[in-house]
């Protein structure tokens, strides 16, 4: 179950309906539900906090085509999000890049482009310092991508060495070929990051002595060495800035990973792999303000 739910945390849906758009002179947002789950009431009641003093404290007129900004929380309400027929703009978060992908990228240019996210996952960069802090030395990296999941090659351009994974392609196969590395970021892919396959991911790299860097703090209960993550409210202030500067300045800014983070380690995996964890590697943070 802990290996199911890991996986399910890639596209956690969650929010809260709202009774109706909350109105404010030039703009209004409306939260998107993806669940009525006591995790969802938490999520949009946080959210709705942080949503309400800009949007309420907003009076000035711009010559804005957008209106209506939706946040759309989880996987099925940005589905939801998108079937509108609007001129509005959407924010989603608690999705995963390989999903926003999945759904964003089919969309005509000028719908995509008035949406944006907060990524679900860490962000690769943030990833591997971890593993710098971890090892006390920049280390040698790979990463698995298969083919939906291309997107992400450029942000690991000199940092990591890809190696690409077909669908008809033995992972077995794909897992041999790090040997020479000493660190495996694991990236949410669905192909290859599943109930099915981690458990046998976290084996073989562990026979090898090899720390898997996971992209959840469930990831890391089962058996990856070390990752960041973010809390609710990490993500919650982090969309609240973007639905700000949005409406400041009329400008969306671009998809991005979570800014704001803390560390989590396996302690016994770090002993087992002869890593003496440093205080630095411990308290890898960003606050948010």
């Amino acid at each position: 179950m802990r290996l199911r739910s890991l996986v399910a945390g890639l596209m956690l849906a969650a929010g809260a309906v709202t009774a109706a758009p909350v109105q404010a002179p030039g703009y209004r947002f409306q939260i998107f539900p993806g669940g009525d789950s006591s995790l969802t009431v938490r999520i949009a009641e946080d959210l709705y906090k942080r949503l309400v003093p800009t949007f309420a404290g907003f009076r000035t007129e711009l010559a804005q085509r957008r209106r209506m900004v939706y946040i759309a929380i989880g996987p099925d309400a940005l589905r939801e999000a998108v079937a509108r027929r609007c001129d509005c703009v959407v924010i989603s978060a608690f999705t995963s890049s390989q999903v926003w992908h999945a759904i964003v990228d089919r969309l005509p240019p000028a719908r995509a482009r008035m949406m944006t996210a907060v990524y679900a996952e860490p962000a690769p960069g943030d990833q591997l310092r971890l593993a710098a802090l971890l090892y006390r030395r920049p280390v040698r990296a790979a990463a698995i991508l298969g083919p939906d999941t291309g997107y992400l090659q450029p942000l690991l351009a000199g940092q990591a060495d890809v190696l690409q994974a077909g669908h008809d392609d033995n992972l077995g196969d794909v897992l041999s070929r790090i040997g020479r590395h000493e660190v495996l970021l694991a990236l949410p892919d669905s192909a290859i990051y599943n109930p099915e396959n981690i458990r046998n991911i976290l084996l073989s790299t562990y026979r090898r002595k090899q720390a898997v860097i996971g992209f959840s703090a469930d990831m890391v209960k089962v058996g990856a060495l070390a990752t960041i993550y973010s809390e609710i409210e990490d993500i919650n202030a982090q969309v609240a800035e973007m639905a700000a500067g949005f409406v400041a300045s009329g400008e969306l800014q671009p998809p991005q990973f979570p800014r704001y983070f803390r560390t989590t380690i396996n302690e016994g995996v770090a002993r087992s792999l002869d890593i003496a964890v440093s205080p630095e590697a411990r308290r890898f943070a960003r606050a948010r303000p």
